[in-house]
């Protein structure tokens, strides 16, 4: 699996703030993600009946690779509740410092990051 950092924020102004400074800082939009109640991003693509069950699917597409299930059913779950997520799609490991450095410095509420296991 490529890696992929997922924060929450309890706030949307946060959140929207957390993708514009990942932005900035030279990711491509196509790689930095917010799903919230506002705005549903990739969880859209996903399949479902409503948005809510997109959202779980989205976010078990994203942890159920390492067999993360709870991390995907509690971040549906906030993101139901009201939170934001963000989600990066780090390529190299200068994307994942500056993408986990910029996650942290907003404090999020839940922090995950999921990488290729090495054999």
């Amino acid at each position: 699996m490529t890696p992929v950092i997922v924060a929450l924020y309890d706030d949307f102004a946060v959140a929207e703030r957390v993708r514009t400074q990942l932005v900035a800082d030279g990711f491509p939009t196509d790689r930095v993600e917010l799903t919230s109640r506002a705005e549903s991003g990739q969880a859209d693509a996903e399949p479902g009946d409503t948005y809510w069950h997109k959202v779980s699917n989205y976010f078990h597409a994203l942890f159920d690779q390492t067999g993360d299930n709870a991390s995907a059913d509690k971040f549906a779950e906030r993101v139901r509740n009201g939170s934001s997520a963000i989600t990066v799609h780090p390529r190299t490991d200068y994307e994942i410092d500056s993408a986990r450095t910029i996650l942290r410095n907003n404090q999020p509420a839940d922090f995950r990051e999921e990488h290729a296991k090495k054999n």
